[in-house]
């Protein structure tokens, strides 16, 4: 790293963003002085190298604000700005370059508006109106995956190394990889784990209505969420479901990161129904743990791992069937009836259903 770098990551205190800074902070060169621009709400689980520069930042337009106004002042024209949230500065810089590290396929437009609540909808529209109106101020975009990288080049409407296009490097990076637990003779606790919080893209809802349909042939595989304080409407969905449906899904809340690689440990596998991600960190995980993975038939999971099963993640029937697969329990198609059959049961008063549940 250039001894001219200032790190510049408001935000980035949840997930995997923050498992990221943990590992770059962690690596960062002890002869090299720190000058950085931090989310406040991180404050207790980052580790700073010694004698760091730093600012606090609040998560409120006037710190936001102060901050970018800092960061001007922090940065001079032999330096290097290290945007690690993903957006680039509002207000000009003189630092000779602006990279970019863009982790959040929200930016780009690519799931509507429409999907995220009110709140989020208003601070997303902002963010990628900043992420398109100041694109021309950053020098180097890096990303994690290839196909990260066609979406950007998608979104800026330039082909990759066209005249006019700011560089884009692919560089998946994580640190710090869980160590493989011994195999454990008890039963796992859970047959299936969802590690993610509940932004529209990750499609929880799809994944409810996949475990309503197990239940209605009979199957009730238990599943485990990590839906934090932000996400209270879909952890009520999931109680009610467990009350009048009967599904085997629990929120055990957000984890930290300690909980959560304990929480692999008690799964049978990793269920990821998520549209769409910019890296992944969960499959990344769970490859390198070797828990199976249930995920969707999409370039960014292929970019990352190799999954046991996989699905359409718009249609819970097709997740339905991953699941019914991986627990090995038969999914052919229904046994085809005759006209006969038919009459039968059309003549019939019984209330009984036509076709039997599949059972495990």
């Amino acid at each position: 790293m250039s001894s001219g770098l200032v790190l510049y990551a408001p935000n980035v205190h949840t997930g995997g963003g923050l498992v990221l800074l943990r590992s770059l902070l962690a690596e960062w060169p002890a002869d090299e002085p720190l000058r950085a621009l931090l989310d406040a709400r991180a404050r207790a689980q980052l580790e700073l190298p010694t004698g760091t520069r730093v600012l606090w930042v609040n998560a409120n337009a006037r710190s936001r604000l102060g901050a970018e106004r800092e960061l001007q002042h922090a940065s001079g024209p032999q330096d290097t700005v290290l945007c690690f949230h993903g957006l680039p500065p509002l207000l000009p810089n003189s630092a000779t370059r602006i990279v970019v590290f863009l982790q959040n396929r929200n930016y780009l437009g690519l799931t509507p508006l429409s999907s995220f609540s009110l709140r989020t909808a208003i601070r997303l529209a902002f963010e990628r109106a900043v992420c398109r109106l100041f694109r021309h101020r950053v020098s180097l975009y890096v990303v994690q995956t290839a196909t990260m990288a066609r979406d950007l080049a998608r979104w800026s409407g330039v082909a990759p190394g066209a005249a006019g296009s700011t560089p884009v490097l692919t560089y998946p990076f994580v640190d710090a990889l869980p160590a493989p637990v011994a195999a454990s003779t008890a039963p796992p606790r859970w047959d299936f784990v969802y590690v993610s919080d509940g932004e529209a893209h990750k499609n929880h809802r799809r994944l409810f209505e996949a475990w309503q349909l197990l239940a209605a042939e009979g199957l009730r595989p238990r599943l485990a969420l990590t839906l934090g304080p932000r996400d209270t409407t879909l952890a009520a969905e999931v109680a009610a479901l467990r009350e009048r449906g009967g599904v085997e899904i629990h929120n055990l809340g957000h984890l930290p990161r300690e909980q959560v690689l304990e929480l692999y440990a008690q799964a049978r596998a990793l269920i990821f129904p998520s549209t769409s991600e910019s890296f992944g960190l969960p499959l990344v995980e769970a490859q390198h743990l070797g828990l199976p993975i249930l995920a969707p038939e999409r370039d960014y999971v292929r970019d990352v791992c190799v999954p046991t099963q996989t699905f359409d993640p718009d249609s819970p029937t097709s997740i339905a069937r991953a699941v019914f697969r991986f627990l090995g329990v038969p999914d052919g198609p229904r046994p085809i009836g005759t006209a006969a059959g038919f009459l039968a049961l059309v003549r019939s008063d019984s209330s009984a259903t036509a076709l039997a549940p599949r059972q495990p």
